[in-house]
């Protein structure tokens, strides 16, 4: 125990020792002490991030002392930085997930999906996979997985009571990295899916004001083709690898056992349907908030019905359907659908990450060290683009195994925004791939929360995640390097000779 507080005490002090070290003994840009300021605090955050040395919420809270104080911001703008509509989607999404795990709503969706898809193997994995992705999409990645381990586990020792354990406990490997990778899989598909997500559009709006919006539905459209490739593609690798020899046995394997799992809920009460209510419209109103362009037609968003549809966003929507969870009655008693102690769930810490992101990245923009690394990399320029996505995801990928996925977002795509400016790649071609590719981490327990809960059940060794998370990873990153390159310039209109405007005026 000694050891580890000398250890944590000692990286607390490494951390501002590089920083001092970066900014006294170089000047990055002569002339702009900016440029090294920024450096040096950025350098002090990842190396805590990395370690860990502080709270990663504390961390993220060292621009509003730093930047003031070196120079590279006022300290009235940093603060602005650390709440803004993103963090509202989030607050918002995050409060109707939270209203869902009260009510139980979560478990009778997973136990309705696993009704469906049928009580054999492969469907028993399919179900588990498919209930933990959809509800990802919604719900944090982490809140999922533990809520579906529970379910997991008695399922696999109802397998354990009925066939062959050997069998069984094989086949369980598949189960439990198929919860965890789920997870994660489907967290990439909407924008309140997974934090890398919602710092990716605060980011680009804060590098490019002048570029379209990135809505909730044009993400969609764009990474649910993705997320679903990627997840029957695991799905297979998982079932193909660990399928039960003994398929005569499984296949009298009964599904009463999900029903009678599912009957503990009892019937589907009033307050559940209305959380299923909110919750459904809530999605439809995000899809459906600015016009979709399909090319031949077009469906005009439902936010034109007001005076000025540019004052409406995601994150307005997301705080309506939180107002409403805490003034409707469940009709149990005089319960309100959501109430304060259950709100005080909300986890304080990934919103002070976000907003530490967000000033990291509004630093880089303001002191030009952005664009100073991009002028590093511009041999980049000579390289074909696709190669250097596919560099961009991989690099994303393993480097996401040892940090925390936000915090390796917010500290690369800063960097990746000037590295399209100066080499003029449209910055959606490079900042995409690696939002998505900090989603893509499968080998090791510390990568995401998913993967460390489902290790936490002692049923899996690091070795076997290492082994089959590797091969993941670096299909994953083929899969957005090709998704990048075929579908993405369609959805955000790309044209790949084309340097934009808005990214143009950005760089000057």
């Amino acid at each position: 125990m000694a050891s580890i507080i000398s250890r944590k005490n000692l990286y607390i002090i490494i951390g501002p020792t590089l920083a001092l070290t970066i900014y006294f003994c170089f000047e990055l840009e002569p002339g702009n002490r900016a440029v090294s300021a920024t450096a040096a605090i950025a350098l002090w955050m990842a190396f805590w991030w990395i370690t860990e040395a502080v709270p990663l919420a504390v961390t993220s809270l060292l621009p509003v002392v730093l930047f003031p104080a070196f120079g590279v911001m006022n300290g009235r703008t940093v603060s602005s930085t650390y709440f803004n509509h993103v963090i509202f989607l989030f607050i918002g999404g995050f409060i109707i997930a939270l209203a869902m795990q009260k009510w139980n709503v979560h478990k009778r969706i997973a136990l309705k999906i696993l009704l469906v898809t049928g009580a054999s193997a492969g469907r028993i994995l399919f179900g588990f996979m498919l209930a933990t992705a959809f509800l990802s999409m919604w719900i944090s990645n982490t809140a999922t997985a533990m809520m579906m381990i529970p379910i997991l586990m008695s399922i696999i020792g109802e397998l354990r009571e009925n066939l062959p354990e050997k069998s069984v406990n094989r086949f369980s490997i598949a189960l439990l990295l198929g919860v965890a990778y789920s997870a994660s899989i489907g967290g990439m598909a909407t924008l309140v899916g997974t934090p890398p997500n919602l710092s990716f559009a605060r980011i680009f709006q804060i590098y490019f004001p002048t570029a379209p919006e990135i809505t909730f539905a044009q993400w969609f459209f764009f990474a649910l083709p993705i997320s679903a490739l990627f997840f029957f593609m695991v799905w297979l690798y998982l079932y193909l690898l660990f399928r039960p020899k003994n398929k005569k046995a499984w296949s009298s394997f009964d599904r009463s056992v999900l029903q009678r799992q599912y009957l503990k809920l009892g019937k589907t009460s009033i307050a559940e349907k209305q959380i299923l209510i909110i919750f459904a419209a809530t999605a439809i109103l995000w899809l459906f908030r600015s016009k979709l362009n399909f090319g031949a037609f077009s469906i005009p968003g439902w936010s034109e019905l007001f005076p000025d549809p540019t004052f409406i966003n995601d994150g307005t929507v997301a705080i309506a359907s939180a107002i409403l969870l805490f003034a409707l009655p469940s009709r149990q008693g005089k319960a309100k659908l959501m109430d304060w102690s259950t709100a005080r769930q909300l986890p304080w810490r990934i919103v002070l990450l976000f907003g530490g992101g967000f000033a990291l990245a509004a630093g880089f923009k303001e002191s030009g060290l952005s664009l100073w690394f991009g002028e590093q990399l511009d041999w980049i320029g000579d390289t074909n683009p696709i190669i250097v996505i596919f560099a961009i995801a991989l690099m994303t990928t393993f480097l996401t195994e040892l940090t925390s996925n936000t915090a390796t977002t917010e500290m690369l795509l800063p960097i990746l925004a000037g590295l399209a400016i100066t080499t003029e790649t449209n910055p959606l071609l490079f900042m995409i791939p690696a939002t998505l590719s900090a989603s893509m981490a499968f080998m090791l327990p510390v990568a995401t929360p998913p993967n460390a809960i489902v290790f936490g059940t002692g049923q899996l060794s690091i070795a076997q995640m290492a082994r089959n998370g590797f091969v993941l990873n670096v299909l994953g990153a083929i899969i957005i390097t090709l998704m990048t390159w075929w579908l993405e310039t369609y959805v955000f209109s790309i044209e790949l000779q084309t340097f934009p405007e808005w990214a143009n005026i950005a760089g000057k």
